[in-house]
């Protein structure tokens, strides 16, 4: 382990503060289908309210639109918001954007503030526990929920407050593991990029991308425990109630 000060602490959001999918459960009990269900059942809706379409023919297009997120997101580490997703479908499919289009769009992105997932355990206590001693900042992918509901979510579950700066990359239009997500927060604490330790589930963006910078890596397993895809992180916490101690040991 590389043991040197501390400049600013940084977490990821999903899987490592909130448990990512939790909120299925809760629709299910209130009758109401999955996220990618509903969201197709949206499209076909809205759309249909104009002129017929396939239930199908939207599925595909729904599926198709998802890839190229999915590649752009990974590959050249932007994330497209609702609106631009939503917009790709609909012209792919030779339709012009419905006249309640940002209606859509706002249903897309508000449905995890309707049913909230579960924060991560022991996440709140360890916050508790290292505000005042780290700067503390947020820097998270935004998939679906933009960064005012994330926003909204943190201080739901009553953390927001704890973070001193927030990164997400529809605001800064850059998605991790790129440089620029980790750069802005050095920006804005006025520190060294390489005195950042980043906290987070995937070892892509959350090991590889601060390693690109100089930068430490956590890898957080308490949600959820992937494969490392050949990245060493600098530390590893299985339980939020020793994440100051390993902090410490890195030179905290």
């Amino acid at each position: 382990m590389t043991k040197r000060p501390i400049g600013a602490v940084t977490f990821d959001l999903w899987d490592c503060l909130f448990c990512d999918e939790t909120d299925e459960a809760k629709r299910k009990a209130a009758g109401r289908p999955p996220k990618t269900e509903e969201r197709r059942q949206l499209v076909h809706e809205y759309l249909g309210r104009e002129a017929p379409i396939e239930r199908a023919v939207v599925d595909l297009a729904y599926d198709v639109a998802d890839a190229a997120y999915r590649k752009v997101w990974h590959d050249l580490h932007v994330t497209m918001s609702v609106r631009e997703r939503l917009e790709i479908l609909i012209s792919g499919l030779g339709r012009a954007l419905p006249a309640d289009f940002d209606e859509l769009v706002r249903l897309h992105e508000d449905m995890e503030l309707e049913f909230r997932p579960d924060p991560a355990p022991g996440a709140l206590e360890a916050l508790q526990a290292l505000h005042g001693k780290y700067p503390l900042a947020i820097i998270s992918d935004t998939i679906f929920s933009p960064g005012t509901n994330l926003r909204k979510l943190l201080d739901g579950a009553g953390m927001l407050d704890y973070f001193d700066h927030f990164v997400f990359s529809d605001e800064l239009g850059r998605s991790k593991p790129h440089p620029r997500v980790f750069e802005s927060v050095a920006e804005a604490f006025l520190i060294d990029v390489k005195d950042i330790v980043h906290i987070g589930d995937r070892p892509h963006n959350d090991i590889g991308g601060p390693h690109v910078v100089g930068a430490r890596g956590l890898l957080l397993t308490v949600v959820k425990e992937r494969p490392l895809e050949g990245h060493k992180p600098d530390a590893v916490c299985a339980d939020y109630s020793e994440l100051a101690g390993v902090l410490e040991s890195m030179g905290g």
